[in-house]
C-alpha cells in the first residue's frame, strides 16, 4: 500500500520535472528582476496596450531594463519618505505598469506589499489598511478620492498617485486625456498638501538605487484572506518562500535546465493585488525574462480577447470563470477571434468544470492543467502534469518538495489511508509564516509535527494511489443532509455539465419545513439562447448523484456573485436565500 510520506507523485512528473529543487537560492524576490535586467536588459517585459477607434489595438513596451530602473528610483524615493524594512506599503491599483513598478520597489525599500482590491468599498479598505499599519499608499488616480475618504481613519501619511494613462502608447495617451479622464473620474486638478505623483518622485530620484540590506528571510507580503472563518486576514510570506515557489511553478511548466524565456507571452488578466497573478504571472513571468501583455480588467472580455488577438500569448493563468466566459464569447465561437497561440494553461481559485476545459482545449488546442493553491502558500501547490495524464477532477500533482497527508476530520491529527477523504495538510518550502496579529488563527493552521510545519488548508481532499490529488469540498461548505456528508463542489461539477449551463453555484440553506436541518439549493445561469428546467436537471444529476445529494430547489439567476478570482460566493448565495424568504415573510416581495 502506497503512503504519503513516499511522496508517489514524484513518479508521474513530466521526465523535466526533478524531485527536489534543493537547494533553493538564497535571494530576495526582487532578484529575479535584477538577473533579467543584467543579462537580457531590452527584453520586454510589460506591454500596456488599449484599443482606439480607427487604428485598433496599439500597445506600449516596458523593457527589463526600464523596469528595474524605475523600480529602483521609485524605491529610493519611499525609503527616503521613511518607509523603513518592514513596513508595509498598500497599492491601490489593478493590473497595469505602475503596480508591478510600484511591486518590486516597495521590495527594494525592504517594505511589505499589502496589495488591496481597489474596487473594494470603503469600510472594508479602511480594515485593511488600518490592519496592516500602513503610512504610505500608492494609488491610481481613479481611486485617489476613495482613498483620501478613509485616510483620517488611519495611520497613512502619504499617498503617492499615478494616472492609468502615463504608461499608454501616445496616442491612447492623448485620445484618453481629451475623450475619457475626466468622464471616467481619473482626472485630479490638484493633489492634497502632502502627496506626491508617481511621476514627480521617479523623476527626482532618476538613476538612484536603495541602499537597504533585504534579507530572504524578511518579510515580502501581506495578502489577505477570507480563510476558513470569512474573516479578513494578513497571511504574512517571506522573501525566501515567494522564490521558491515562483521556481516551483518554473520547473513545474518549463524544466530547471531552462533559465530564459523571452520567447514567452503572458497574459496578465487575473489581478495581481492577489497571490495568484502576483506570482503565477508577475513573479513567474520575470523569472523566466518573458513578457506580460497586461489586462486591468479581467471581467472587461473583449479587452481580454483584444490583447490575445495582438498579443498572442502562449501562457494564460486563469480561472474557471474567466475561460467559460471566453468559450462562450460570440468572437470565439466564430472563428473571428483565434485562442491558437495559447500553448499552456493553469486554472485555480475554483473547481474546474470539466465541460469548460474540454471546450477551451477544442479551442485554443493547449493544455488547460488544473491546479490548486493558497494565499497561504503563495500561490501554487499543486497541478496536473503538462505532458502527462490530466486527471479530470484531479488538481494534480503536488510540486517538488512538498509532502502532504490526508487527515481525519474528528481529530485532525490520524492520518487516513491513501484513497479516503479528510482534510488536506501540506508541508513545503514556500508556505507562509502566520497571520498578522491573530495568534489563535495563526496556532489552528501552522502545526508543527516531524519537524515540520504542516498547513492546515481547511480543504477536504482525498489522493489516489498516484498520488494525484481531488479536492471534495470546503470543510466550512459542507453539508449535512438526511444524515449524509455532501460536498457541493461535487454537485456543481454534475450541474454544469449540462449543456445548457453556464454556470451553477450550490450551497446548503436551513430546510424550509424541517426546523435545524439543512436543504439543497441550485442557483443556475442558463447559456444564452437556451432554455432548462428544474425537473430537466434533476433527470440529468439522477445520473451521477445520490439522491440526498440532488438540489431540491433552484433559482434561475442572470449570474452569480463572486470574488475578484472567481470563486463562487456561496455565502452570498445563503443570504440571497435568507432575504428572498424575509421578503416573502414581511410581504416586501409583492
Amino acid at each position: 500500500m502506497v503512503t504519503y510520506v513516499e511522496r508517489p507523485w514524484t513518479k508521474h512528473y513530466d521526465a523535466f520535472v526533478p524531485a527536489s529543487l534543493e537547494p533553493y537560492p538564497d535571494f530576495p524576490l526582487y532578484e529575479f528582476l535584477r538577473k533579467a535586467a543584467r543579462e537580457h536588459a531590452e527584453s520586454p517585459a510589460l506591454i500596456a496596450s488599449a484599443h482606439l477607434p480607427l487604428l485598433g489595438r496599439v500597445g506600449n513596451l516596458i523593457t527589463y531594463a526600464q523596469l528595474d530602473s524605475l523600480s529602483d528610483a521609485l524605491a529610493a524615493g519611499l525609503v527616503d519618505m521613511g518607509v523603513k524594512k518592514g513596513d508595509r506599503v498598500v497599492i491601490v491599483m489593478p493590473n497595469c505598469v505602475q503596480f508591478v513598478v510600484a511591486f518590486y520597489a516597495i521590495l527594494k525599500a525592504g517594505g511589505v506589499v499589502a496589495a488591496t482590491n481597489p474596487t473594494y468599498p470603503p469600510e472594508k479598505m479602511q480594515f485593511q489598511v488600518n490592519d496592516c499599519d500602513a503610512e504610505v499608499v500608492i494609488s491610481l488616480s481613479l481611486f485617489y478620492d476613495l482613498v483620501k475618504k478613509i485616510q483620517p481613519r488611519t495611520k497613512v501619511k502619504k499617498v503617492i498617485v499615478t494616472n492609468v494613462k502615463e504608461y499608454l502608447p501616445g496616442p491612447a495617451k492623448f485620445l484618453f486625456t481629451l475623450a475619457r479622464e475626466k468622464k471616467d473620474g481619473h482626472y485630479i486638478e490638484s493633489l492634497k498638501e502632502g502627496d506626491v505623483w508617481l511621476q514627480d518622485v521617479l523623476a527626482r530620484y532618476a538613476g538612484k538605487k536603495p541602499n537597504v540590506d533585504v534579507q530572504p528571510s524578511d518579510l515580502a507580503l501581506f495578502q489577505y484572506t477570507g480563510g476558513t472563518t470569512g474573516v479578513s486576514k494578513a497571511a504574512m510570506s517571506t522573501h525566501s518562500a515567494l522564490v521558491a515557489n515562483t521556481l516551483q511553478c518554473k520547473t513545474y511548466f518549463i524544466g530547471a535546465e531552462k533559465q530564459h524565456a523571452p520567447e514567452e507571452v503572458f497574459l496578465g488578466a487575473i489581478p495581481m493585488f492577489h497571490v495568484f497573478g502576483m506570482v503565477a504571472v508577475l513573479s513567474f513571468a520575470v523569472g523566466m525574462g518573458s513578457r506580460i501583455a497586461l489586462v486591468p480588467n479581467a471581467r472587461d472580455i473583449n479587452d481580454v480577447l483584444g490583447t490575445i488577438e495582438k498579443y498572442g500569448p502562449t501562457m494564460f493563468m486563469g480561472v474557471p470563470a474567466l475561460y467559460n466566459a471566453i468559450n462562450n464569447h460570440p468572437d470565439v465561437q466564430s472563428g473571428k477571434i483565434s485562442l491558437r497561440t495559447i500553448k499552456y494553461c493553469l486554472s485555480g481559485s475554483a473547481p474546474l468544470p470539466p465541460a469548460t476545459k474540454r471546450d477551451f482545449e477544442r479551442l485554443s488546442g493547449g493544455r488547460l492543467m488544473e491546479g490548486f493553491g493558497m494565499s497561504e502558500a503563495p500561490t501554487a501547490t499543486h497541478c496536473n502534469p503538462i505532458n502527462g495524464e490530466n486527471r479530470e477532477g484531479s488538481i494534480g500533482l503536488p510540486f517538488p518538495d512538498m509532502d502532504m497527508r490526508i487527515v481525519s476530520l474528528d481529530d485532525g491529527e490520524t492520518d487516513l489511508p491513501v484513497g479516503e477523504v479528510g482534510e488536506l495538510v501540506m508541508a513545503g518550502p514556500q508556505l507562509f509564516v502566520g497571520y498578522h496579529g491573530m495568534p489563535t488563527e495563526t496556532a489552528n493552521t501552522l502545526r508543527e509535527k516531524d519537524g515540520k510545519r504542516w498547513l492546515y488548508t481547511g480543504d477536504i481532499a482525498r489522493m489516489d494511489d498516484d498520488g494525484y490529488f481531488y479536492i471534495v469540498d470546503r470543510k466550512k461548505d459542507m453539508a449535512l443532509i438526511g444524515g449524509y456528508n455532501v460536498y457541493p463542489n461535487n454537485i456543481e461539477k454534475v450541474i454544469a455539465d449540462h449543456p445548457a449551463v453556464l454556470e451553477v453555484g450550490v450551497a446548503a440553506v436551513p430546510h424550509p419545513e424541517k426546523e435545524g436541518q439543512e436543504a439543497l439549493k441550485a442557483w443556475v445561469v442558463v447559456r444564452p439562447g437556451m432554455s432548462v428546467t428544474a425537473d430537466e436537471l434533476i433527470k440529468h444529476a439522477e445520473q451521477q448523484l445520490a439522491r440526498y445529494e440532488i438540489p431540491t430547489r433552484f433559482a434561475f439567476v442572470d449570474s452569480l456573485p463572486k470574488t475578484t478570482v472567481g470563486k463562487t460566493l456561496r455565502r452570498e448565495l445563503v443570504q440571497m436565500e435568507l432575504a428572498e424568504r424575509e421578503s416573502m415573510l414581511t410581504g416586501d416581495g409583492d
